[in-house]
């Protein structure tokens, strides 16, 4: 049941902020799907003891910028407009409250590690989306030249 109401969750999330950034409303459903899938992805890899966050994140956020493609192929829009809303459940908010909090309570060894934690986070999410940023459409290109 926790796996479904985080399902959910996630895709309320992802559709929620396509409507807090004005995305054109036949938008709004691809883009909480993209959270969905996503948030899956780093669920998935996440609670596997093999895998790291920061790894499971990088995952996750490279298959919501594949996602995002193709959402933008189907609709003729944007990547950005998928992007953004799918990366939303992967955003570290509560690592960088966190990290604020030890820094008020003077406990600087926990701010230092959980604020370096959120900051790899924010990276891998970077580079997730760079990565299927530059391999999706060079696939698609060679795709189009094979035909």
């Amino acid at each position: 049941m926790h796996m479904i109401e985080a399902i959910w969750t996630s895709f309320i999330a992802s559709a929620g902020f396509g409507i807090l950034f004005n995305v054109p409303k036949k938008a709004v459903i691809p883009g909480g799907i993209c959270g969905m899938v996503g948030w899956l992805i780093f669920e998935g890899m996440s609670g596997n003891s093999q895998f790291d966050l920061v790894l499971a994140t990088a995952m996750a956020s490279f298959v919501v910028a594949a996602i995002s493609h193709l959402y933008a192929r189907i609709h003729r829009m944007p990547v950005i407009i998928f992007s953004v809303s799918g990366i939303i459940p992967l955003v570290p908010g509560g690592g960088a409250y966190d990290t604020m909090r030890q820094l008020v309570e003077n406990d600087y060894n926990a701010a230092i590690q959980l604020g370096s934690q959120t900051f790899l986070i924010s990276g891998a999410i970077a580079f997730g989306l760079v990565l299927a940023g530059t391999i999706i459409p060079i696939i698609l290109r060679s795709q189009r030249t094979v035909k």
